[in-house]
């Protein structure tokens, strides 16, 4: 008996063990390509709001500084030293009025070298002149030569050309001496200094600085999202921070076409019209203009995604929850949202997180409450 029972296991047919083993393949891939097995693909959960159209702001208040319309940095035309400073910051000071002064001995020097040296040519010219005046008498008698008688007129134009460069180089002395005196300009109030007694300052370099007495500007740093909008062109009302009666109205005079990159800010200068007293220089002021009103349609940052090379954003139908990429047109940016022009309609469901890896006609699911 153990004998058959190997023979049958052993050397037996092997045709029969191969077409078993094909009708068993055949039924492990019908089970595979069994669609009642395959898990159902799951749904992606993502954070929506429903968005509705807003009033944007009618007038716009921002806080800024009275500052001068003319700022002059003064300083003197020679090289010295300090010896006498008249004024200090925030002294008011009328045009022509003294600030400071100089060491002038290097300058008094050049002056009297200066006038000595107009002296010394005036001597000359006259010698040369009676010179040119006895050979011309010479030359008239015939008791002269034609070559004495030129050598004698060139002297004198010499002696001329010498003097006006003496008379020159005398005025550029005075200059300088008085140059050693630093005057203001125009009435005004100094801002800033920077020299002290005994300082030796270059020529040019800034000692004062003098607010002129004047104009006024209210001087504003507006966010650049600002700019995107339409301002209406009118005037600014002003008002002083510390005191609500000081008040004026003011226009715009000058916007930066730089924008700050560290604070994203455009410097706007208003023209205060009649400026009150109280409204003194440095002082904090605040300004507000109007805006044109406008509905807008508001959603934050993560909203927004692009298709192709234009802004969109995800859309869940509210029948099916499958979403759609919806192509936008952004009207203007604010800190950490998007106003959205065209493209979007009051109660569409906007996927505001969640939506980078979601492609068109997916399932999600979400907070019914969200809004």
């Amino acid at each position: 008996m153990k004998y058959r029972f190997q023979r049958r296991l052993g050397p037996g047919p092997k045709k029969p063990l191969g077409a078993l083993a094909a009708v068993l393949l055949a039924v492990s891939l019908s089970g595979c390509n069994d669609r009642s097995l395959a898990p159902a693909e799951r749904a992606a959960f993502v954070r929506t709001g429903i968005v509705q159209p807003r009033d944007g702001q009618a007038s716009l208040t921002l806080t800024g500084e009275v500052e001068p319309r003319f700022r002059a940095d003064l300083s003197f035309r020679v090289t010295g030293r300090v010896i006498s400073r008249l004024v200090d910051v925030g002294a008011h000071v009328d045009a022509g009025q003294m600030l400071a002064r100089l060491d002038p001995a290097e300058q008094q020097a050049e002056l009297d070298a200066a006038t000595a040296a107009v002296a010394a040519a005036e001597s000359q010219l006259r010698v040369a002149k009676a010179t040119f005046d006895r050979q011309n008498a010479l030359m008239s008698s015939g008791f002269t030569t034609r070559v004495t008688y030129d050598h004698a007129q060139e002297e004198l134009r010499s002696a001329e050309s010498t003097l006006e460069s003496a008379k020159s180089q005398l005025g550029t002395a005075r200059e300088a001496l008085d140059d050693t005196e630093l005057r203001a300009r125009a009435a005004g109030v100094i801002t800033a200094r920077s020299l002290e007694m005994g300082q030796v300052v270059q020529a040019a370099q800034t000692v004062f600085t003098l607010a002129q007495d004047g104009d006024r500007d209210a001087v504003f740093d507006v966010p650049e999202s600002m700019f995107f909008g339409d301002v209406e062109v009118a005037p600014v009302l002003l008002m002083l921070v510390a005191d609500s009666d000081a008040t004026a109205v003011g226009y715009v005079r000058e916007i930066s076409p730089v924008v700050d990159p560290k604070s994203a800010t455009v410097r706007v200068k208003v023209a205060i019209r009649n400026p009150p007293a109280a409204m003194t220089l440095g002082s904090a002021i605040a300004g507000t203009a109007g805006r044109k009103p406008a509905s807008e349609i508001t959603v934050p940052w993560t909203a927004l995604t692009a298709t192709g090379s234009k802004p969109a954003v995800w859309i869940v139908d509210p029948r099916t929850k499958t979403t759609s990429l919806k192509p936008v047109t952004v009207g203007s940016y604010e800190a950490g949202a998007v106003l959205i022009k065209e493209g979007l309609r009051a109660g569409d469901r906007v996927v505001v997180d969640g939506g980078k890896l979601l492609s068109p006609g997916q399932a999600v699911t979400f907070d019914e409450d969200q809004s």
